[in-house]
């Protein structure tokens, strides 16, 4: 199995496991619109996806999920997207959206030839990219339960997609953080 760089020139790839799993979210927050121009949605592709090795719980009193890496034994699998053609100003704006409560990490995922069942049952994996993807921070924040993408889509995308909305309680001076970055100040 092939795999690929998160980077392909000037863009990077992201994988997302929630909200950011409708392309209409991804463009209002990338682009402040959910319905873009053609020209715009032809540079992304959206591609069902799976992330070995992390589970993805309700965040308390959200909408939203997090993820948080296995613990010992566990072996947990997160359905999500993989997202491509990302540039450095929807990272940043992706980064802004997601707020100091992730860090913004480089893994690998699996893409899905077919997509099986809500528990993963019948899903047939393939090729192998790099991706960047936002880890949770507080795991006493998450809730034992799973976050329900259907739950979403049918009680809350409709306020996802509004321009401005998801920007509301966002902060430019307290973004995600950058793994990479954090490992940098580290060592000076």
């Amino acid at each position: 199995m092939a795999s690929s760089s998160a980077t392909d020139g000037n863009t990077t790839s992201a994988f997302f496991y929630g909200t950011l799993m409708v392309p209409e979210v991804v463009y209002t927050v990338c682009y402040n619109v959910k319905n873009v121009p053609r020209s715009i949605s032809k540079q992304h592709t959206f591609n069902p996806a799976i992330l070995h090795g992390y589970s993805r719980h309700r965040v308390a009193d959200a909408d939203y999920p997090g993820i948080i890496a296995d613990k010992a034994g566990e072996n947990n699998t997160v359905f999500g997207m993989l997202v491509t053609g990302l540039t450095k100003a929807n990272l940043k704006k992706l980064d802004y959206f997601e707020g100091d409560q992730y860090e913004r990490r480089e893994v690998k995922v699996k893409l899905l030839e077919k997509v099986g069942n809500a528990q993963g049952e019948g899903n047939i994996e393939g090729e192998e990219r790099t991706a960047q993807v936002y880890i949770f921070n507080d795991e006493n924040a998450l809730e034992k339960r799973e976050w329900d993408f259907e739950e979403f889509r049918r009680d809350k995308l409709h306020k996802w997609t509004r321009a401005g909305f998801v920007f509301k309680d966002c902060d430019p001076d307290h973004p995600a953080v950058v793994a990479v970055e954090k490992r940098e100040e580290a060592e000076n």
